[in-house]
């Protein structure tokens, strides 16, 4: 999705963490209910239970998931370590040896949840980001950030940034 009208710094934080979430964003976003640890339970391994975890909580978070699941803040994987009875969460950094598992869990997460690619989602977000802004008269920036709770709120993930960044390298994707 074409953001020149996002700065380089807006456009690298999209879909990411910029910072630790509070006690109450935890509580809200990365609490495990029963269906999460019905999901999780199936995965073998302390690692992949807890990177399944982090995958989940984190598109809840963000709105999409982590381009680097292992680039998280510490208290976020503290959160779902003590939820999953997990001690040592540094048994993180062996989820993405096997370099499908991230991706096999994100496709496991859209089928469990009836999360939408943002190309199932697009044609209504643009009818939508359409109608915004001739009855607001709302700015192109405003009308990308609330898009994005938008599409959180119809199960659609959140699409990728396509951000020339200061060295012309992709900001965000």
């Amino acid at each position: 999705m074409p953001v020149e009208f996002l700065s380089d710094g807006e456009a690298a934080a999209y879909g990411r963490f910029s910072g630790a979430p509070s006690q109450a964003e935890l509580e809200r976003f990365f609490y495990l209910d029963d269906a999460d640890r019905a999901q999780i339970a199936e995965r073998r391994g302390t690692h992949a239970r807890l990177g399944f975890a982090l995958q989940l909580t984190t598109a809840r978070y963000v709105g999409r998931f982590p381009t680097d699941p292992l680039d998280v803040p510490d208290e976020v994987l503290v959160y779902l370590g003590e939820q999953l009875g997990i001690e040592d969460v540094s048994q993180i950094n062996q989820y993405t040896e096997r370099r499908s598992t991230p991706f096999e869990h994100q496709e496991a997460t859209r089928k469990a949840y009836a999360l939408k690619e943002f190309s199932q989602a697009e044609a209504d977000f643009i009818v939508w980001a359409s109608a915004r802004a001739w009855n607001t008269g709302d700015g192109k920036k405003t009308i990308f950030y609330r898009g994005v709770t938008w599409l959180q709120h119809q199960q659609g993930a959140a699409p990728g940034c396509d951000h020339a960044g200061p060295a012309g390298r992709p900001g965000a994707g």
